[in-house]
């Protein structure tokens, strides 16, 4: 009884068929996959909690002020900006772990293979999906810089991490921001990095399916195997 993906039994289908396993290519691009489900859940669940600590104000490319003794966010970048990173990383964590889940599904259950059409729109997907991953980064790493210098340039603190131990306002305001703000880009390229090795994968996977067969020729040791069974063997001649 052969496995699929996770250790499943190929169980038997109607008209004696078992569940065919995944190619190992495939295996290694699910397995890429769970990585970026996780990469994306956290770089959105992160930014999510940030804009929510600044009463859903967007921290990104903010600027900000003294308020006496106490910090505050005096101009935040428009909803929408933070809106679109989280979204677009929850977006593509959700599509990582549905592909996961049915692919689990198909290998341990169905008989279901991805054709050449569907590997062609995984990597037409794929393209897109480093695009935005790769947008969503640099919106996170140069919006959190232009956050922490105008932090420092107030000379109210030396580095961004040392302004989440100073009162803000209103209170409570900017809880753990630079370390969510610094986990959601971190998370951001390392999801990035996982996306370009899964449309790797899947362009080695389109070009070796695309390989012509090459016909045998007369002097091609299959060739003679093959005459042999059905002409016989050919005598040398000295």
């Amino acid at each position: 009884m052969r496995r699929g993906l996770g250790g499943c039994a190929a169980a038997p289908l109607p008209g004696g068929r078992g569940a065919m396993a995944l190619p190992w290519l495939q295996r290694v691009e699910l397995v890429l996959f769970a990585a970026a489900f996780l990469c994306g859940a956290l770089a959105a669940a992160t930014l999510t909690r940030t804009q929510g600590s600044f009463s859903g104000r967007c921290p990104l490319y903010g600027v900000a002020a003294l308020n006496r003794s106490s910090l505050a966010l005096a101009s935040g970048s428009a909803p929408s900006l933070c809106y679109f990173v989280a979204g677009a990383s929850g977006l593509l964590a959700l599509y990582c772990l549905l592909l996961l889940l049915f692919w689990v599904y198909s290998s341990c259950i169905e008989d279901t293979q991805r054709g050449r059409i569907g590997l062609r729109i995984a990597l037409a997907i794929s393209a897109i999906a480093i695009f935005l991953v790769l947008v969503s980064a640099c919106v996170l790493r140069f919006g959190t810089s232009s956050l922490c210098n105008s932090i420092t340039s107030l000379n109210r603190t030396i580095s961004c991490s040392e302004a989440q131990k100073i009162p803000w306002t209103p209170p409570g305001t900017a809880l753990h921001f630079y370390s969510n703000l610094h986990n959601a880009e971190n998370s951001s390229w390392v999801n990035l990095v996982l996306w370009c090795v899964v449309l790797v994968l899947q362009v080695v996977q389109l070009k070796s399916e695309a390989t012509p067969y090459r016909l045998l020729e007369r002097g091609d040791p299959e060739w003679s195997s093959e005459t042999d069974v059905l002409v016989g063997p050919r005598l040398s001649h000295p």
